[in-house]
């Protein structure tokens, strides 16, 4: 024990991160080996098993087997509890037990704490930590309320059945997972509105990330108080959601695959859904391997981006992309800083923004080739298998039960890498960190 804990002293808050959520997915992989989580005799194959525990603790959302037909009850209540404890952080659930325990966090996991939730500051952590829980059971528990009543009172279901569901949903769809108790995910809801909006302003809530709520709930009519990061967010969402709607309305209106058979209201409504899941939600209303190629385009943008630094989504998130438009913006002006809001940005997130968006795409890219070189899957369905991993989306064209082993140990990667973090990632695998005391003499290449 006493190793343990000097090893864990040596560690960098970001390596601590990473081994938390490998950990988590061997313990959920030995959960969901045991012959009790499965329908059919026997135990389930450990490469279904690991991928299954990868993508509930990463909450992508992407399956090999069928979740509802596959595991038993057990099976679904562990993939739940996983989907649970990576939404909300594997150090955060573990400096909590400790608030309880000990009443008190040391310096060492107040650090890794404050690494995975993003926090400002230590002073304030224990209520960050305390507000994040209660945030995220308040959401889950309001849309757990509603899609109960409405699988109750529509549809029929035993009281105690519909509560299991509209729970497993609610806590599916606050953390962007995507796991779903039917085969086709929501398909069959497709034009119900308390479902499909219960459920899409769910995984809106979830994306946006426990520091736009903190601050939100602090100062929610001081819109010009707010930082930085809440401005950036909420304005690169609302464009985003506007985006997807409107290209899924356009593209899929007359399909006869997705769209074409709804009521104007029902596309509307199918249209918003779709425009808003690819960024890390995963559930879907309409059948993705009948959308138009333009919308499969549209969507794998979506997915590469995702949602709100440390929220519950993946990607190279909101406020990445809207730094990377800010920096290309004040280039081509001229200007020597990046501003927005009236305020100006370091060069260090400028230079962040960048390493991020470098190791996800160079990541999604390598891991397309390798599943073309592997198997029998062309460009599109390939990069919409990765970028959903990546994205920790979940969406799928319907190949991944289709590949191989290697195939799906790719996707674990992608998904592992999609969660952590592409810059936390980074730091996490490095050495150390070290700073020089000279420079070197400056000179300028030719760019471009």
């Amino acid at each position: 024990m006493a190793r343990v804990r000097a090893f864990l002293r040596r560690r960098h808050p970001a390596q601590l991160i990473v081994s938390a959520f490998a950990l988590a997915i061997l313990v959920g992989t030995a959960l969901l080996l045991l012959p009790v989580a499965t329908v059919s005799p026997g135990s389930a194959s450990f490469t279904t098993a690991l991928f299954t525990s990868t993508s509930a603790i990463c909450v992508t959302g992407l399956v090999v087997v069928d979740t509802p037909t596959y595991w038993t009850q057990y099976g679904q209540v562990v993939i739940m509890g996983l989907i649970q404890a990576g939404g909300l952080g594997i150090m955060t659930l573990a400096s909590i037990l400790a608030l309880l325990v000990a009443r008190r966090l040391g310096l060492r996991r107040r650090l890794v704490a404050q690494a995975e939730r993003a926090a400002p500051e230590l002073s304030d952590l224990r209520r960050l930590l305390l507000s994040v829980v209660l945030l995220s059971f308040a959401f889950e528990a309001v849309a757990a309320v509603v899609l109960t009543l409405r699988f109750w009172l529509s549809y029929d279901y035993a009281f105690g059945s519909a509560v299991y569901r509209g729970v497993f949903h609610a806590v599916s769809a606050f953390n962007n997972a995507g796991f779903a108790l039917y085969g086709d995910s929501l398909v069959r809801f497709v034009a119900d509105g308390w479902i499909v909006l219960t459920v899409a302003l769910t995984l809106i809530a979830g994306g946006l990330g426990f520091p736009v709520w903190l601050e939100l709930r602090r100062r929610f009519r001081m819109p010009r108080a707010w930082t930085l990061h809440t401005k950036l967010t909420l304005t690169g969402t609302g464009v985003l959601i506007v985006f997807g709607f409107v290209a899924v309305l356009v593209l899929e209106w007359s399909n006869a695959g997705t769209l074409g058979p709804l009521d104007p209201g029902g596309k509307l409504l199918a249209a918003f859904f779709q425009g808003v899941t690819p960024r890390t939600a995963g559930f879907n209303t309409v059948d993705y391997g009948s959308v138009e190629p333009e919308t499969l385009l549209v969507t794998d943008m979506l997915m590469f981006v995702g949602g709100g630094s440390a929220s519950t989504a993946g990607g190279i998130k909101v406020t990445t992309l809207a730094l990377l438009f800010l920096m290309v913006f004040s280039e081509i002006r001229g200007e020597e800083n990046v501003n927005a809001f009236g305020r100006r940005v370091p060069p260090h997130a400028q230079r962040q923004a960048l390493v991020v968006a470098f190791i996800a795409l160079n990541a999604v890219v390598l891991c397309t080739l390798a599943l073309m070189a592997d198997s029998r899957f062309g460009f599109q369905e390939s990069l919409f298998e990765a970028l959903s991993a990546f994205g920790t989306v979940g969406l799928s064209t319907g190949i991944t039960p289709d590949l191989n082993e290697v195939g799906r140990l790719l996707l674990i990667v992608l998904m592992f890498l999609g969660r952590t973090g592409p810059y936390t990632l980074a730091v996490a695998l490095a050495l150390r960190e070290s700073r020089k005391l000279y420079r070197f003499p400056e000179e300028r290449p030719l760019i471009g």
